[in-house]
């Protein structure tokens, strides 16, 4: 266990240290909210979690003193291996250090909680007290339904992603605005070209010159210490294998993968294949895109389609096709939006790259396309959402384009067309 004089260090250190300036983020908190629900904010890692704390702990501080908040980083290497009666330590300790909280609001932000066993049971018992409590995670297990009960339904999740392009202009001091002279539209697709290859980690927008270093070491951390170090996992190479193959992958099958394995002799499970994948997608690295069924077991035994957190992952291992950037990039502005999203296919192998869902409602379908100047790619690609059109029952028909803009009417379907820098901006 650690000692209040460890404790005193922890809680002082933050007491003397000035939070930075910070961009404030699309998603909006309130600290303010009298409510008895802990605030989670989830993301992979190095996307802002800790900043989006800062600017918080910063709000707070203006408001009521630097003196009501309490802000612990739980991968601080000084900590080593924590657990509930260090978290009781931690707020007697604070409170021995500034006693007149006693009587007043307190604001606890813990970042990196999921490395303290029995985090539930402490945060519950300090919910009770009337103090508010906000958590950090780069583990999507603490949206999970276990989650959930061992927290009595009083938790309230916030999803952070890496920046978003409307975040991206505003670090650039680009003005978003209705319309555009030429000079500035030439400019917003020059951005829009920068943040589509380099993506949107905040620290690869302010270190322009060292973000390919940055993107390397942000996915080597984010292999080791969130899944080979939390998933305990021994066999690295196959690890290393099954990463290249969903790289390179359009579709995944497990089945193919392990059979690959197997004729090339090496001696690995399916579960241990499905734990791995379960593992990827727990610390938001990579996202598994179901196909559309109306029968769920069906989309359950579908060939999922593999998308990566940030464009920047992609590059910085040689993957630059253009199309599939875009596409990438529309599959994340689409979680961020919070849609219940999945890809269609017909019979035919005819392809939609993403449908909007709202329960068993198809709402929008959407084809994600770069070269659409192409006749043979726009002809293949609207025959495919015409045809689905008539399938899934949907007229919201879209169509992503690099930069062309128009509304067509093709063999009785109204299509829309529309630049990737006007949709992702909307």
């Amino acid at each position: 266990m650690i000692n209040k004089e460890k404790w005193a260090e922890v809680v002082k250190d933050f007491q003397e240290k000035e939070l930075p300036e910070i961009y404030p983020r699309e998603i909006k908190i309130d600290f303010e909210k009298p409510i008895q629900r802990t605030i989670s904010i989830i993301g992979p890692r190095r996307c802002g979690k800790t900043y989006e704390m800062f600017y918080l702990c910063k709000q707070i501080a203006r408001r009521y003193g630097k003196d009501q908040v309490l802000y612990v980083n739980f991968e601080r290497a000084d900590l080593g291996v924590l657990s509930y009666s260090d978290l009781v330590n931690m707020l007697d300790t604070f409170y021995e250090l500034y006693p007149q909280n006693k009587n007043r609001r307190l604001w606890l932000f813990l970042d990196e909680i999921q490395n303290v066993s029995g985090w539930e049971k402490f945060v519950r018992t300090v919910l009770d007290e009337g103090i508010k409590v906000f958590i950090s995670g780069s583990s999507s297990k603490l949206l999970t339904k276990e989650i959930a009960t061992s927290m009595a339904g009083r938790n309230l999740p916030y999803m952070l992603f890496p920046f978003s392009f409307r975040e991206f202009l505003g670090i650039k001091k680009f003005e978003i605005k209705k319309f555009y002279s030429s000079s500035e539209k030439a400019l917003l697709i020059n951005l829009l070209q920068e943040y589509m290859i380099y993506g949107g980690y905040p620290e690869t927008i302010i270190y322009k010159e060292e973000r390919e270093k940055i993107l390397k070491d942000i996915f080597d951390t984010a292999i080791y210490k969130d899944v080979i170090e939390r998933g305990k996992i021994r066999n690295m190479a196959v690890l290393k294998m099954l990463i290249n193959a969903l790289l390179s992958a359009k579709e995944f099958s497990i089945n193919k993968f392990y059979n690959y394995l197997k004729s090339r002799g090496i001696k690995v499970g399916k579960n241990v294949l499905y734990n791995y994948i379960e593992l990827l997608n727990d610390a938001f690295f990579v996202f598994l895109l179901k196909k559309f069924s109306p029968s769920y077991k069906k989309a359950e035994q579908s060939l999922p389609k593999i998308y990566f957190i940030d464009n920047g992952l992609l590059i910085i291992n040689g993957i630059n096709d253009k199309g599939r950037l875009m596409e990438n990039l529309v599959f994340v502005e689409l979680l961020r939006r919070n849609l219940d999203i999945a890809y269609y296919q017909n019979i035919r192998k005819q392809e939609v790259d993403f449908v909007v869902k709202k329960g068993k409602k198809v709402e929008q379908l959407i084809q994600v396309c770069y070269d659409i100047e192409d006749f043979v790619t726009k002809e293949r690609e609207v025959k495919a959402l015409i045809e689905a059109s008539k399938e899934l029952r949907c007229d919201n028909l879209l169509v992503i384009t690099q930069d062309y803009e128009a509304e067509e009417k093709i063999k009785g379907k109204k299509i829309k067309f529309m630049p990737l820098w006007k949709w992702l901006l909307e």
